[in-house]
C-alpha cells in the first residue's frame, strides 16, 4: 500500500512539471520593450526589443542595439523566456524570468565564452489609440419666423 502511494505521489508530481512547462508565460507578450544591460566585459548598453508571437509559446526576437540589429527566436515556458541568437557569426542563448509586471530579468553569453552579461527588459506601452478628430455637432436647422 505504501509503495503504491509513493507511486501515485511521484506520477502526480511529474505530471505536475510537464503541465507547467506545456503553459507559456502568463505575462509574456507581443510588444517592444526597452533594453538595459551589461555586457560581459562591465559595458553598460541600452536599446529596444521587438518580440513577435510566431506560435504557442514560441516568439521571433530583434534587438536594435545603437546601430546594431541582432535576431532570434525564443520560447517561453511558465515564467522563463530563453532566446536563440546570433552575434556576428557567433551563437548565442538569453534566457529570462518574467515578472510580474511583464518585464523581463536576465541573463546572456556566446556559446563557448567564459563571461555572462546581463539584461533587463521593460515594457513600453503603447500610446494611446488616436481618434479620429470628431465634426462639430450640426446646427439645428431653424425655421423662419411668420
Amino acid at each position: 500500500m505504501r509503495t503504491m502511494m509513493k507511486r501515485i505521489a511521484m506520477a502526480a508530481l511529474a505530471a505536475s512539471g510537464l503541465a507547467l512547462l506545456a503553459v507559456p508565460a502568463q505575462a509574456q507578450r507581443n510588444g517592444l520593450y526597452q533594453v538595459n544591460g551589461t555586457n560581459p566585459d562591465g559595458s553598460a548598453y541600452t536599446g529596444q526589443m521587438l518580440i513577435q508571437q510566431v506560435g504557442l509559446a514560441s516568439w521571433r526576437v530583434a534587438w536594435q542595439i545603437g546601430e546594431n540589429r541582432f535576431e532570434g527566436y525564443g520560447m517561453s515556458a511558465g515564467p522563463v523566456f530563453s532566446i536563440g541568437f546570433t552575434l556576428g557569426q557567433s551563437p548565442g542563448i538569453a534566457i529570462y524570468q518574467v515578472t510580474s509586471d511583464g518585464g523581463m530579468t536576465g541573463q546572456w553569453t556566446i556559446v563557448g565564452s567564459s563571461a555572462i552579461g546581463t539584461e533587463n527588459l521593460t515594457p513600453v506601452e503603447a500610446p494611446p489609440a488616436r481618434t479620429a478628430p470628431q465634426a462639430p455637432p450640426a446646427a439645428a436647422p431653424t425655421r423662419p419666423r411668420p
